[in-house]
């Protein structure tokens, strides 16, 4: 009896030891750290529709030891459930914490663009930023049906995209995208504002392309009011606006060129037939040339009364402008102006 029992005895030993064994494996592979960085976080990029293979991969580049991971990713089921989106692995993860981390903590970023003069300069900046390529964007963002829903054609449809800072899932869709657009488009055009436009008898599609001109036209926030009212005097007078910045966006789209610079512009290029011209077109032109700041929107809405009609560039105060009430009086100081602009040698 007494053999039996040290027979016996000795298999729970040894049946405990391999318990012990186990458990350890088990703790080393899903609990022990398994990073290979100490600072910052590991950005994992899964997109739409991948598989297991191209989840792995994505992550495999973070840790010490790959096959690890793939057993904690097999035993907990991952393999068989990936999930899309951006994830972030921090210095000192298990392979259970990173597991759990790309099936279930989709991490949103900041989107952010300014300054885009076409609807295809702003798909190809937020296609940086998001998954979908900017073709996508872009056909959604010119969707016909879309902009004649919701008060917009083709020539004025980049109004509807504010330049602000956006907080987006990186496998949003193109229409996610779009959508979120109109809506922040639609909170910002309030009643107040709608009012205030309506009253220069303008639409808001309208005096975003206003805007835009004058956003184009001065850097500095504090003059861009002055600015507006330049043009809104110029509208209500029934004076062409002869905005510089137009004549450039019309040379760029008949050119098919926005890669060009243009520092000056020429007598020649006042007379190129564009409906953005606006030396020879009048009115608002039919879209905004660039996205405009908030604060230029703004800056048309709350344009500063006064009897100005022409400004130049004041080469005393280089950021500035010098504004005149008489044709006469601009003259004088746009000769100076071309005195000094033909000394810098600037011909184009």
């Amino acid at each position: 009896m007494n053999k039996y029992k040290k027979i016996l005895l000795g298999i729970v030993l040894m049946g405990l030891v391999v318990m012990a064994f186990f458990a350890y494996r088990v703790y080393d592979t899903f609990f022990t750290t398994n990073t290979n960085f100490t600072e910052g976080t590991f950005e994992v990029l899964i997109p739409t529709g991948a598989d297991y293979n191209t989840a792995f991969l994505a992550m495999a580049d973070a840790v010490e030891d790959r096959d690890a991971l793939h057993e904690t990713a097999v035993r907990k089921g991952y393999n068989k459930n990936v999930k899309a989106g951006r994830f972030l692995i921090e210095p000192g993860m298990s392979n259970n914490d990173i597991i759990n981390a790309v099936r279930s903590r989709n991490i949103p970023l900041n989107v952010r663009f300014n300054n885009q003069e076409r609807l295809e300069d702003l798909a190809g900046r937020i296609a940086s930023q998001l998954e979908p390529d900017s073709l996508s964007l872009l056909n959604v963002m010119r969707d016909p049906t879309f902009l004649k829903e919701n008060g917009f054609t083709q020539e004025n449809a980049l109004s509807m995209y504010l330049p602000n800072q956006y907080e987006f899932y990186w496998n949003s869709s193109p229409e996610a995208y779009r959508r979120r657009m109109l809506a922040s488009w639609k909170s910002f055009w309030n009643e107040t504002r709608r009012a205030r436009a309506a009253a220069l008898g303008l639409t808001p599609q309208q005096v975003t392309s206003l805007a835009a001109i004058v956003h184009k036209e001065t850097a500095k926030v504090d003059e861009r009011p002055v600015v507006a009212g330049v043009y809104i005097n110029r509208l209500k007078n029934g004076i062409k606006l002869d905005a510089d910045p137009t004549v450039i966006y019309a040379k760029k789209l008949t050119d098919n060129d926005f890669n060009q610079v243009i520092k000056r512009v020429l007598y020649k290029d006042l007379t190129i037939d564009n409906r953005y011209n606006t030396y020879k077109y009048p009115g608002v032109p039919p879209g905004p040339i660039v996205t405009p700041d908030l604060s230029a929107i703004d800056a048309v809405l709350n344009y500063k009364k006064h009897d100005y009609l022409y400004f130049v560039a004041n080469i005393d105060n280089f950021g500035y402008h010098d504004f005149s009430k008489t044709l006469s009086e601009h003259n004088r100081k746009a000769d100076r102006y071309r005195q000094w602009i033909s000394a810098q040698k600037v011909n184009r």
